[in-house]
């Protein structure tokens, strides 16, 4: 009896040690998120393990760039439908390429009139978060409409995608209809990196898109030991008259050093403080989620 005890409190206890860090994990998260002046949701998926929470995870946060993302993924599984390829070129307009927004693109080819491969345009809006190249996809694929009912189709329903780029820049207000919950755009990482909703081959480009994104090196990324592998999509707004700013975002996957892997999302809304403020808050929280697993993976060892 003895003996069926002891090996029944040595099966419990690792469990229980888990339940009690993970709890002071997401402790330590909520009094970082309080002490901004913002809003704060995080959510963290621990992929193999399967360990989970979030703070104000089931909040709506405007995604912003992070949406394209989701963009990515609609043009990915058309592209393994047969119904577009990578290969094939789209005509890009000048008027495709609208000046007073965020467009390396347009920066390489500013007089337009080109064709270009749809891999090519694709990757500028991953990796570079190109403004013109989103909306050139949408209209690719016919519509924000499009884009959001492929993402419900996957379960995903706690997100919307309704506007453009261009239809963002007409009003402030716009940007708050293309939202997430931060629960929400982890279970949209867990199903890309862990199922089948994408050919090896998509995932595989995607994924390596998102590794090459150069926008907020100081999110995510910032306070990670270098040469962490993130995969990520960043989003931002600007800053309102009132010094407001709606939205700096990064959602990815880390790799441990382990070979495990985290899906994090972390969301700042209509924050009242500086870029480089909001960049830390979301360095910190990835930093202290890194922290948190590279502990485990210790301990393991």
């Amino acid at each position: 009896m003895k003996n069926g005890l002891s090996i029944l409190l040595c099966l419990l206890f690792p469990a229980s040690l888990s339940f009690a860090q993970i709890d002071s994990l997401q402790h330590r998260i909520e009094r970082l998120c309080a002490s901004k002046n913002a809003t704060v949701g995080v959510a963290v998926a621990a992929l193999e393990s399967g360990e989970t929470f979030s703070v104000n995870g089931e909040k709506h946060f405007p995604m912003q760039s992070v949406y394209k993302f989701h963009l990515a993924l609609a043009v990915l599984y058309r592209v393994d439908k047969g119904e577009l390829s990578l290969q094939q070129k789209v005509f890009v307009s000048k008027k495709d390429l609208l000046p007073a927004t965020w467009s390396p693109l347009r920066e390489k080819y500013p007089e337009g009139s080109i064709s270009l491969p749809l891999s090519e345009i694709l990757r500028y809006t991953v990796s570079e978060s190109d403004n013109n190249g989103c909306d050139i996809l949408f209209k690719l694929l016919g519509g924000t409409d499009t884009v959001n009912g492929y993402i419900h189709s996957l379960g995903i329903k706690n997100a919307a995608i309704a506007a453009t780029e261009q239809e963002m820049h007409h009003a402030w207000n716009v940007q708050y209809t293309n939202w997430s919950t931060p629960i929400a755009a982890v279970n949209l990482l867990k199903q890309f990196y862990q199922s089948h909703i994408l050919s090896q081959s998509s995932r595989e480009i995607l994924l390596q898109w998102m590794i090459e994104t150069s926008t907020g090196p100081n999110r995510i990324k910032g306070l990670l030991p270098q040469g962490t592998m993130v995969a990520h999509k960043t989003g931002s707004s600007g800053t309102n008259e009132k010094g407001i700013t709606a939205a700096m975002n990064d959602i990815g996957i880390l790799t441990l050093p382990d070979g495990n892997h985290i899906a994090l999302a972390i969301f700042v809304s209509n924050s009242s403080e500086d870029e480089k403020s909001n960049d830390q808050t979301i360095a910190t929280i990835a930093k202290t989620v890194w922290d948190y697993f590279e502990l485990q993976h210790q301990a393991v060892k």
